[in-house]
């Protein structure tokens, strides 16, 4: 079975829609191959309120928001993980605010190139969060969930009072997730999927692209998910017994019918694959520090 993908969204840039009871959602108007129709931003509760990864710092963005948030106290600025898609606007909207930024730390920073979307080097959290943390408002109450993998401080958001989850991009709803070492780790990766899956949340919001709704819908949908990770693996390995040898080689069989733009960040993610398979005994490399110049083997 493939993932079954929700790629239908209803939107305009910076219109406010109330997309649950106790969310609404602004969409930043930064589309591309990564960040799919742009960074969706989230508000939860009403009157005092919290904001879920404020997106790019972009003055007309900034203004929606705060037309959107116009009359309301924000109490805390939370970011799953410190991307320029992601965290970038989350200073100097709490500045505006006059509230604190919650984050797990700062990751580890990589190149662009490297990575599906560049890290901001900015953004430190006022206020470093640990796994199970939990800050609320007045209807609402948000618990912070550890999900490292798509980068190494990667957390997902719960909202307990709707049994949702802001999953950044630890789950997207559109495409797969891109894990690229040394901030991504694939063996972190699949075990963070399981901890999202066991809690069984009846929707999860991600960061770019429509929710995916519906507590059976959201097991198969995650199930699936790591399950494509699981083929790739496979796959990986299969390339190894024909004599591919490198990632660029496998890159350009495994992900020939994808946007060729993407296959930089195919190629980190491949690595996270054999990073995890070297460490676990199945492949090895001469190199120390793989790379995607490395040279692998089945062991």
């Amino acid at each position: 079975m493939a993932i079954p993908f929700v790629r239908e969204i209803e939107f305009e840039y910076g219109r406010v829609d109330q997309v649950s009871p106790l969310v609404r959602r602004v969409i930043a108007n930064n589309p591309g191959p990564f960040t799919y129709t742009g960074t969706g931003v989230f508000i939860v509760g009403k009157g005092e309120v919290a904001v879920i990864d404020p997106g790019p710092d972009l003055a007309e963005h900034f203004d929606a928001l705060k037309a959107a948030l116009a009359g309301e106290t924000v109490t805390h600025v939370l970011v799953t993980h410190g991307h320029s898609d992601h965290s970038p606007l989350a200073g100097p909207l709490a500045e505006w605010a006059g509230c604190k930024t919650y984050a797990r730390e700062a990751g580890i920073h990589t190149a662009k190139d490297e990575l599906g979307s560049a890290d901001d080097l900015r953004f430190t959290p006022d206020v470093k969060l640990r796994d199970g943390d939990v800050v609320s408002g007045p209807g609402w109450t948000i618990e912070a969930i550890f999900t490292p993998g798509h980068t190494a401080n990667h957390t997902c958001f719960a909202l307990r009072e709707e049994n949702a989850c802001f999953t950044g991009d630890h789950v997207m709803g559109w495409s797969t997730t891109v894990v690229s070492p040394p901030d991504g780790d694939m063996s972190d990766y699949m075990e963070s999927l399981e901890k999202i899956r066991v809690r069984g949340f009846e929707t999860l919001w991600p960061t770019h692209g429509e929710a995916i709704r519906g507590q059976e819908f959201v097991n198969t949908f995650i199930t699936e998910y790591a399950a494509h990770r699981r083929a790739r693996e496979a796959a990986i390995i299969e390339q190894m017994r024909r004599g591919r040898t490198n990632i660029p080689e496998m890159v350009s069989e495994m992900y020939a019918d994808v946007d060729k733009r993407l296959h930089p960040a195919a190629a980190m993610s491949v690595l996270g694959h054999m990073i995890d398979l070297v460490r676990r005994g199945v492949a090895r490399t001469p190199d120390s520090a793989p790379t995607t110049r490395s040279v692998f083997e089945l062991a």
